[in-house]
């Protein structure tokens, strides 16, 4: 594990790990609870953010003009992303077409044709990645590639994530197990 990778995990079980009895988005409850933007809003763990997802799309050969997930999850990240690389532009996608103005659902690089890569904060059922996934195909991007930067391994997310997003790979960079196993040591330090 790269020393950024180990960084950004220390800073996700300290700052984004809680446990307790949570109700998660998708409805479900859960005995812990991941909140990534405390550690992607952070000032060190937006550089960390910036260059793991970095690492890991130059190791697939991805070579993407932008990188975008639906809003709110995915904003630190695009943004982390984008001035880490200074060549990578940011998109943004909204839950539904605005009513006013110019009606877009994709804000930010709107570039149809160009290599993408989508981006979630947390991925459990897969619906939030999914449902930016789809806007990004209808609009006329190329989705080379789909990442989260914790995937919580239930509700067969991933399968869900994996089935839309083919013939693009889905990665994880942490499992909510690493996130959690980080945050029991950490406690026990």
């Amino acid at each position: 594990m790269s020393s950024a990778r180990q960084e950004l995990l220390r800073l996700l079980a300290q700052k984004s790990f809680r446990l307790g009895n949570f109700t998660l988005s998708s409805g479900g409850s859960s005995d812990y609870y991941v909140d990534c933007r405390s550690t992607t809003l952070h000032a060190r763990g937006a550089q960390l953010t910036g260059q793991v997802f970095l690492e890991h799309i130059g190791a697939r050969e991805w070579h993407p003009q932008a990188i975008g997930g639906l809003t709110l999850g995915a904003d630190p990240i695009v943004v982390a992303v984008s001035l880490t690389s200074g060549t990578i532009h940011g998109f943004l996608v909204r839950k539904a077409e605005k009513r006013h103005g110019t009606g877009q659902r994709i804000e930010g690089f709107r570039e149809r044709g160009a290599r993408v890569v989508i981006v979630d904060d947390v991925c459990t059922t897969g619906a939030s990645t999914i449902q930016a996934l789809e806007a990004a195909r209808e609009f006329g991007f190329e989705v080379v590639g789909v990442m989260c930067l914790v995937e919580r391994e239930e509700a067969n997310g991933r399968k869900a994530v994996e089935q839309a997003a083919a013939p693009a790979e889905f990665v994880s960079i942490f499992t909510a197990s690493d996130v959690r196993t980080e945050h029991l040591a950490s406690r026990q330090a």
